[in-house]
């Protein structure tokens, strides 16, 4: 039995039971169950507006749902914002990756929890960091030509893969993406997709939101599909094909 499977017979990492998010009067989740386990590549497709978002920033703590239960190892939570959800493992990389440009690679691996020196007034401890950076880098295989290089000089390959390795300092055990891959070209996707499985390999979950059916069927174990708040089929990725993906998010196939 692999690692993954064994991983599914056991308390899942996240799960969704009965969630439920209005604004106003209109429903943007309805009744959402689902089971991230330990990991495991999930892909969250759908349609815009079909609540992929929503439910992202449920997870991630910006949104609270009116009723359901989320569930992090088998004990329900009321995620009250993204420091919350940081406690307990779930970390989120945007779009946008939310990255300093003008600052070097080791800070913005460290943006928002610096090491600082102990008895120094809070100066950085930049030595440590880069240390620590170097580190983690090299754990996750992620090749940068310097620690110091600012992030405004690196790819948008690399830009990802920093974006994607600070999600996961910490011990963060979940990892919410958003279309990952959407603006890189086919060389700098390939080595975010391989970043994407060597995080499986160590035991790190990935919810992908992404709306490439190759990349989904490439890398992920399962994928659930969203169609107007409701989460409408959800398919082991080896069992189904591109095509049947986009006919369930379409609707020209039900579950």
């Amino acid at each position: 039995m692999s690692a993954l499977n064994e991983a599914m017979t056991a308390v899942p990492l996240l799960e969704m039971r009965g969630v439920i998010k209005r604004f106003g009067g209109v429903t943007a989740l309805d009744d959402i169950n689902l089971r991230i386990d330990p990991g495991e590549v999930v892909a969250l497709v759908g349609d815009n507006g079909a609540g992929k978002s929503t439910l992202s920033k449920v997870i991630a703590g910006v949104l609270q749902p009116e009723d359901g239960d989320v569930l992090v190892d088998g004990t329900a939570h009321k995620i009250t914002g993204p420091t919350h959800a940081r406690s307990l493992g779930i970390e989120v990389v945007y779009q946008d990756l939310a990255l300093a440009p003008n600052l070097d690679i080791a800070t913005n691996l460290f943006l928002g929890r610096e090491i600082v020196r102990r008895g120094a007034f809070g100066w950085l401890n930049t030595r440590r960091m880069r240390a620590e950076a170097k580190e983690h880098l090299d754990s996750l295989d992620v090749n940068v030509p310097s620690l110091t290089t600012p992030v405004e000089r690196l790819s948008g390959g690399q830009r990802q893969a920093i974006a994607i390795s600070r999600a996961t300092y910490g011990g963060h055990r979940l990892i919410v993406m958003d279309e990952p891959t959407a603006a890189l070209g086919v060389r700098e996707t390939a080595k975010v997709e391989q970043l994407i499985t060597r995080l499986s390999e160590r035991g790190i979950s990935v919810l992908l939101v992404s709306h490439n059916m190759a990349q989904v069927k490439k890398i992920t174990h399962r994928v659930l599909v969203l169609r107007r708040g409701r989460l409408v089929a959800e398919r082991r990725t080896a069992d189904v094909s591109a095509e049947d993906v986009v006919s369930l998010i379409t609707g020209a196939r039900e579950e």
